[in-house]
């Protein structure tokens, strides 16, 4: 018996301790660590999918038609909205949470492996390699989707702050509160711009979108790391799954397969919008900080 078996013998009788080299691990029985995950730390195996794309975007912004642009790309898959924010896991007494613990995961561990395994089904299903989620409330959750997947990538989409809040009254119809629309869109811009000021990514504008297709989907491909495709501007010949309320836009413009041309933005910007606005490059600082009647584009 060598010296420092005799020692760690000693040790285990006195102590319950024994020596052991730093960065070394004791095999349990069967040659498996007996060492637990620590909750929350990625294992192998945990996430299947690579570099999932999330385009951050708020209510009305042209979001829909981006989508159905890049889902046209042969490479990338673009499904309906996903809501991840909405999908929770329940542990509902404590032995399934003691279970969960000893394999290193509680409640917001196990939601991300859904929303991965949820994630890699649509990606599985249609042949591509790259997926890209375009939910509007992912801007509530840059943070987590990052903690989900460490190499998650983000396009940002921004429009005119009062064209958004346009549209917006136009599906909600006449008798929807106008100050109640602007500070929903309002809430969402800001948080589209926190994330926007605190991750990296690629900017695009709906104008742009709209207006010059091409040149807006070849920054988005290069920005992806994918060629190029001029298919991915008539999007009309592909199926990109059902146009319905709560999966995204669903108004006739979508429908018709062709890229419109964008409104002329609103004359009067909402004092709400004002400043995100001016922030996105819309409106002067004068104007942001002028009435509204006279704040226009």
């Amino acid at each position: 018996m060598t010296w420092k078996a005799s020692l760690n013998r000693a040790l285990a009788r006195t102590t319950g301790l024994e020596l052991q080299r730093a960065g070394a691990s004791r095999p349990a029985a069967g040659g498996r660590s007996a060492r637990r995950t620590p909750v929350g730390k990625l294992r192998k195996g945990d996430r299947l999918v690579q570099a999932p794309v999330f385009v951050m975007c708020t209510l009305r912004s042209g979001s829909t038609l981006l989508r159905v642009l890049l889902d046209s790309h042969s490479q990338i898959h673009a499904p309906h909205e996903l809501h991840l924010r909405q999908l929770s896991v329940a542990m509902n007494d404590k032995w399934v949470e003691k279970s969960m613990k000893e394999m290193g995961f509680d409640a917001r561990g196990l939601e991300h492996l859904l929303w991965d395994r949820i994630l890699h089904r649509e990606l599985a299903a249609s042949g591509k390699q790259l997926i890209v989620d375009k939910t509007p409330n992912n801007v509530y959750i840059a943070d987590r989707l990052l903690e989900c997947w460490p190499d998650a990538r983000f396009i940002f989409l921004l429009r005119h702050p009062a064209a958004i809040a346009r549209s917006r009254m136009k599906v909600k119809g006449p008798d929807y509160d106008e100050e109640r629309n602007v500070a929903v869109i309002r809430r969402y811009c800001e948080a589209l711009e926190d994330a926007r000021a605190t991750h990296p990514g690629h900017t695009v504008r709906y104008e742009q979108v709209t207006s010059d297709p091409e040149s807006a989907t070849r920054g988005i491909c290069e920005f992806l790391g994918v060629p190029w495709e001029p298919t991915m501007l008539d999007y009309g010949q592909f199926d990109h799954g059902r146009f319905k309320v709560g999966l995204g836009d669903w108004a006739d413009k979508i429908k018709t397969g062709q890229i419109q041309p964008p409104e002329p933005p609103p004359e009067v910007v909402p004092e709400g919008l004002r400043e995100i606005a001016a922030k996105w490059g819309y409106l002067d600082e004068r104007a942001a900080a002028s009435s509204p009647s006279s704040a226009s584009h």
